[in-house]
């Protein structure tokens, strides 16, 4: 039989950092969003709404999506960065000489490559010159900074780096898989601590259930999320993560969309039993992914739905857990 390590660690490193990361930021996520949760009604139109977009997704202009996604993402990175810009002054700092440093280099190392390759990469190099005098400025304002507030621009810096990555680099070796993977994991992380903020336990697990039905349709039925995720990889946007398999050679790739699927179940379940749980049912959610990917892998099935793989793990802990603690509860003589 066919299977693989790789895809099952990365999906259980993700989501095991995500409930670490949660138990940090989930305060401060609350108060920007002022304890505002979804309700029931919430979690079926959130189902609905992704049912549809993927079903309309062909539809849409290669370049029209393109921008939709990149407005998206770099929403998403500016927010994370504005909500922990209030850092300390050294921290700050830091933060700005680190960027000056890191667009230095990779403008002069691709000024330097696109001397023997494509003269596309040497704007890039100018753009990553200019993100390096930004953060330059950055800095030298931030000396003269006497307050600690959130700061605006250091939350553009990262959105603007991956931007200039995407649009002058995403042809190249560099891009795809290293920068596509990272910037697919960052991603796929943010995603679940923005979510998990909002969602509570009975949201998560109608939400849960509800998206495993739709995922079951739209890959095994209708085929539509197969065509939309062919569609939208095409573009080499960070919609996926595309790792190489161990032992057996070759690739495998999987949505961002699971691991956001996996990570939500996680804090939840941090959220209701507490970390040990959740890290049970992570390792669990694990498990089950690479019992299905080695049937994958062994049967040749080139698509099957990761909410299904991943749900039958945790199902095999948190009910479990649940009923016991049910039982122990009744258990217990009165007082």
């Amino acid at each position: 039989m066919n299977f693989d390590v790789v895809m099952p660690v990365t999906l259980f490193a993700v989501t095991v950092f995500a409930v670490l990361s949660s138990e940090k930021v989930e305060r401060k996520l609350k108060a920007v969003f002022e304890d505002r949760t979804f309700r029931a009604r919430d979690a079926v139109l959130l189902v609905a709404t992704i049912s549809v977009a993927v079903c309309l997704i062909t539809m849409v202009p290669q370049t029209a999506l393109m921008t939709i996604f990149l407005f998206a993402y770099s929403l998403l990175l500016f927010i994370f960065t504005y909500i922990f810009s209030d850092m300390g002054k050294v921290q700050a700092e830091l933060f700005c000489l680190a960027f000056a440093i890191i667009s230095f280099a990779a403008g002069t190392a691709s000024l330097y490559y696109s001397i023997f390759t494509d003269i596309h990469i040497a704007y890039g190099a100018l753009a990553l010159y200019g993100l390096c005098f930004s953060a330059f400025m950055a800095l030298v304002y931030e000396e003269q900074r006497s307050h600690a507030r959130e700061r605006w621009y250091l939350a553009v810096l990262p959105s603007i780096l991956f931007v200039i990555l995407y649009v002058f680099f995403s042809k190249t070796a560099i891009w795809f898989p290293y920068l596509l993977n990272l910037y697919g994991l960052v991603f796929a992380v943010l995603v679940i601590l923005y979510f998990g903020s909002l969602f509570t336990w009975k949201t998560s697990v109608l939400f849960a259930g509800l998206l495993t039905v739709a995922d079951v349709v739209l890959v095994l039925i209708t085929r539509s999320m197969v065509s939309a995720a062919t569609y939208v990889s095409s573009l080499r946007l960070p919609v996926l993560v595309v790792l190489p398999t161990f032992p057996q050679v070759g690739a495998i790739g999987l949505g961002l969309g699971d691991f956001f699927f996996a990570g939500l179940l996680a804090i939840q379940t941090h959220k209701k039993f507490g970390r040990n749980v959740a890290f049970s049912s992570s390792a669990a959610m694990a498990v089950s992914f690479f019992i299905f990917e080695a049937l994958m892998l062994s049967f040749g099935i080139s698509a099957f739905p990761g909410t299904l793989m991943i749900a039958c793990g945790w199902l095999l802990t948190v009910p479990i857990k649940f009923l016991r603690d049910k039982t122990e509860v009744s258990r217990d003589p009165p007082l």
